[in-house]
């Protein structure tokens, strides 16, 4: 199972109760990311640097290829655990690198989208009242609000199975519906 999108969306909280509910692995991409961006010549440090130099927005769109290129490689890496994707690894302007990450994730049958609500405007109050609350930032970074960017992309949506909408409800009777979700799907593909 793969968890997607925006930041403090659950990913990584759900995704981890899912893993140990269905005995999986679980995979936090944020934990293991850069040692794939690295293959393709990127690092954080490098990240900061073009930060420095040509702004957040602009380096974050510079490093959109090796983001794919980590897409690619964790689904390949770890085919059996549950993966949380990070806000930005299924968000691109590059067309080319969208279409990489739809080519890695459409073989597999259980994505899942994480959002707090049907209306993309409750989402990004949600949202950025938990990111800071967990992380002492609103994420509106040199003008641009990453938050609102993040929930109306619609990759995330468009390669996910369903979209879970999770305000109001407990992690760990979303993660039950997540392994009820997971069960439904995996039970039409072998229909």
């Amino acid at each position: 199972m793969i968890l997607v999108g925006p930041l403090a969306a659950g990913k990584s909280t759900l995704g981890a109760l899912v893993a140990e509910r269905l005995g999986h692995p679980f995979v936090d991409i944020d934990d293991i990311a850069w040692s794939y961006c690295a293959e393709v010549g990127w690092s954080l440090d490098r990240l900061l640097e073009r930060d420095q130099a040509v702004g957040w927005a602009a380096a974050e769109r510079e490093w959109e290829p090796a983001r794919a290129h980590a897409v690619q490689r964790a689904v390949a890496d770890h085919p059996d655990a549950v993966i949380a994707f990070g806000a930005g690894y299924t968000s691109f302007t590059s067309p080319a690198c969208a279409d990489q990450v739809r080519r890695a994730l459409a073989p597999i049958p259980d994505v899942i989208h994480l959002l707090p609500s049907p209306d993309p405007e409750r989402s990004v109050a949600v949202l950025r009242e938990r990111a800071i609350a967990s992380r002492g930032k609103d994420w509106i970074i040199e003008g641009h609000d990453w938050i609102a960017e993040w929930v109306a992309d619609p990759l995330a949506g468009e390669v996910a199975a369903a979209t879970v909408f999770t305000e109001g409800i407990s992690p760990e009777m979303s993660a039950e519906e997540l392994v009820r979700l997971r069960e439904c799907l995996l039970a039409e593909l072998a229909a």
